[in-house]
């Protein structure tokens, strides 16, 4: 059991690692739908993760100051706008990337897995060789060698035989691979539909419940938009 601070309750989270890669607006959107399912999550920020979120949106991810950045952030749409979601973000817990005494950096630590969204080529080769150089790499180092589910939206293109070598090692440790690809059969009209389709399927792999996109039913045309 997680250790519980003074008005705290015991807590089984899913750690959630933002990369460098670009696709911050995915990671928005798992984890507002993370929250919204009721789930605890320990949020590891890299720092190049941080330059990312910089140049997308123009919001600077402080430690000092993370939940204001954070409300701030998840209150955006995909496009940008401010105060387009109202998220509650009681339920995240916040390590600093260089942090690798946190608590995710131990087997003995709680959680239900971990989701990296979106995963950059580097971090996909740092977990895939075990080299665990900042608190992201380790946590999911972690989360492999103690039987949980890592689930890995790799946001690269195109991809080199390298890299695809290093999937493969992560699918062959036990982790999902989930490419960052927006799929069009939803119907979707607005850059949101798009990024709430692909946190879709992250969080399918990892087995929360979600309403983030139209499922497919077998019935061709569904997702058509026509003019009356």
């Amino acid at each position: 059991m997680n250790p519980v601070k003074p008005g705290e309750t015991p807590r089984t989270p899913w750690i959630v690692g933002v990369s460098g890669a670009s696709g911050t607006p995915y990671a928005a959107a798992v984890l507002r739908a993370l929250l919204d399912a009721g789930e605890s999550v320990d949020l590891v920020v890299s720092r190049a993760s941080r330059l990312t979120l910089l140049d997308e949106t123009g919001i600077s991810f402080r430690d000092a100051h993370w939940q204001a950045d954070l409300r701030e952030w998840l209150s955006r749409g995909a496009d940008g706008k401010p105060d387009t979601f109202s998220v509650d973000i009681d339920a995240v817990r916040h390590w600093s990337a260089g942090d690798l005494a946190a608590g995710p950096s131990s087997g003995s630590y709680r959680a239900k897995g971990m989701l990296i969204v979106p995963a950059s080529t580097a971090s996909v080769a740092g977990v895939a060789l075990g080299l665990s150089k900042d608190l992201l790499q380790r946590a999911a180092s972690v989360t492999l060698k103690e039987g949980r589910k890592l689930i890995v939206a790799v946001r690269e293109t195109p991809l080199n035989g390298q890299t695809l070598r290093h999937l493969v090692t992560l699918d062959d440790a036990g982790a999902t691979v989930v490419p960052a690809s927006p799929a069009f059969y939803a119907g979707a009209t607005h850059i949101q539909d798009l990024v709430d389709f692909v946190a879709g399927r992250v969080l399918d792999a990892a087995g929360v419940p979600h309403g983030l996109y139209r499922r497919w039913q077998g019935e061709l045309g569904g997702g058509a938009h026509r003019d009356g």
